[in-house]
């Protein structure tokens, strides 16, 4: 018999593994595209005034990020179709392989367009794990503990950012082309053990059960809630609740992309989808990207700027251990305007401090990094100013709407759509991705310091668009979301309901409570608690 692991954070600690491929595409980019290896070999713009190879043009850098989550966008609506057909951790699998297969066309790469197809297919790998992994932990775990492990996610996309930085910085003092397809080529080892680590996992119960594998439901939610105990109260409840769900599901046609965009379903689906495409309108992803266009803006240069830009992805993986403590007494919308909020005061902070003390950078641009950008190398106290509000952005997004923005979607959706639904909203987040790819490289040089306005805009609209339409999720089993969003109850006035939900865990029991009072009501309804 094969061993299954039954540690709810263990499996959380193997699946989030393909979150983190998605960080080591953004660190191995970010570090390996200001190197002259990586210039001189992929050069097209001759040699600058300095000697030196300049690289692939503004638009060309931003065809190859963009190419990324161009394949994430496929990938992501293709999971919906894998992961109900084979399952969540046979989805997760496939894009394990997808990862190698991609990696190796990337490190072996002699020309823009194979490392373009290479980086597209990295992409489609992405897409897949990034839509499902939030949905396999969600499935799996006890509601008060879903936004930690679905928050893990965001976790292991900081650790991968962070790990896959130093590798690439570290290899950028080896000599020709082993300078970048060294990190490329180590890249695929995660994806290897994510893979056959597994095998040792076990599947979505939810998923089982839809199947019609009751006794493979039963066993995982034992194992996993109970230590093995068929007959504890909270696996009891959560196994009746899920065959009441199905079996209702089953009255009704087989779910179809369509069925998002119906009148009793759309209002989430525009939830979901808007709290992936704010999360890359934050601006967050794209500094991560370019923090090496920021930063030569801001004077620094060579090895300087590389350690600059380090520290800031060493903020993101602290900054994000807040939210894995603290989200699911937070809850989601509190950590989402705050961050909007505080993530618009450093955006315009930047734009007026650049405005105020910088430029227009000399032919070459600053560091050889992009051409006609904007220079401050003059103001070393403003651009320690830029650098600072930078370094603090990064910390108001990595405790909210990074964890916020994987956790939310999938906890809107019945289980019917849960697979389709989260690969729309994540396919939202990459198509915005692969279009701010695309544009910040001409971006910094055409409209300049007016970038960090952009996007300050956007983080102030987002404030306003979650006060009003986004409630609250956090505690709440699927009967309390699905009447919340069939109520007349404002967003604004829905509440976190942690307590309540831990109660019942323990007890088997969710006790009734309005929002606001302070204690128990005197009887103890049983109602299924196991839902997400």
């Amino acid at each position: 018999m094969v061993y299954v692991v039954s540690n709810i954070y263990v499996i959380t600690t193997i699946a989030v593994i393909g979150g983190a491929l998605f960080g080591f595409d953004i660190a191995s980019m970010s570090a390996i595209l200001g190197t002259q290896q990586y210039k001189c070999f992929f050069n097209q713009g001759g040699l600058d005034e300095d000697g030196q190879c300049a690289g692939p043009t503004s638009s060309t850098q931003g065809g190859i990020s963009a190419s990324m989550p161009g394949g994430s966008f496929v990938g992501a609506l293709a999971s919906g179709i894998i992961t109900d057909m084979f399952g969540r951790r046979k989805a997760i699998q496939l894009g394990a392989i997808i990862w190698c297969v991609g990696s190796i066309i990337t490190c072996a790469s002699f020309s823009i367009g194979q490392l373009v197809v290479g980086r597209f297919i990295n992409g489609v790998a992405v897409g897949i794990c990034s839509a499902q992994v939030p949905v396999y932990v969600a499935e799996l775990a006890q509601p008060s503990k879903r936004g930690t492990v679905v928050g893990a996610q965001q976790w292991a996309i900081t650790w991968g950012i962070l790990i896959m930085f130093y590798i690439s910085y570290g290899s950028s003092f080896l000599d020709g082309n082993a300078a970048w397809r060294l990190p490329w080529g180590l890249q695929m080892i995660p994806a290897v053990l994510l893979f056959f680590a597994l095998f040792f996992l076990p599947e979505s119960p939810r998923w089982l059960a839809k199947k019609d594998r009751w006794e493979e439901c039963h066993e995982t939610l034992a194992l996993v809630h109970a230590k093995g105990n068929h007959s504890d109260p909270f696996v009891q409840t959560e196994l009746r609740e899920i065959r009441e769900m199905c079996e209702f599901e089953r009255d009704n046609k087989d779910a179809s992309y369509l069925d998002l965009f119906k009148p009793n379903m759309i209002n989430r689906t525009h939830i979901g989808m808007f709290t992936q495409i704010w999360s890359q309108l934050t601006g967050m992803n794209v500094m991560m990207l370019y923090i090496t266009y920021v930063f030569g803006m801001a004077g620094l240069s060579g090895n300087a700027n590389l350690v600059a830009s380090s520290i800031q992805y060493v903020i993101n993986v602290v900054m994000t251990i807040f939210a894995l403590l603290f989200i699911d007494r937070w809850g989601r919308r509190t950590p989402l305007l705050v961050g909007s909020t505080l993530m618009m005061t450093f955006m315009f902070a930047n734009a007026g401090i650049m405005k105020t003390y910088g430029k227009p950078a000399p032919p070459g641009g600053v560091d050889h990094v992009a051409e006609e950008s904007w220079d401050m190398s003059d103001a070393q106290s403003a651009a320690k100013g830029v650098i600072a509000c930078t370094y603090l952005f990064v910390a108001s997004y990595a405790p909210t709407w990074g964890p916020v923005s994987w956790i939310y979607p999938p906890e809107l959706f019945p289980l019917r759509l849960r697979g389709k639904a989260v690969a729309v909203t994540t396919s939202s987040n990459w198509i915005f991705n692969f279009a701010l790819s695309y544009f910040v490289p001409p971006a910094f040089e055409n409209i300049k310091w007016q970038v960090y306005i952009l996007f300050g805009v956007f983080c102030a609209t987002m404030t306003i668009h979650v006060f009003f339409f986004f409630p609250e999720t956090a505690g709440k089993t699927l009967e309390d979301v699905d009447s919340m969003f069939h109520s007349d109850v404002k967003a604004w006035k829905t509440k976190v309901q942690f307590q309540d939900i831990r109660r019942a865990e323990l007890g088997g029991v969710v006790f009734d409570k309005t929002a606001d009072e302070e204690k128990p009501a005197a009887v103890a309804v049983e109602r299924p608690v196991g839902a997400v």
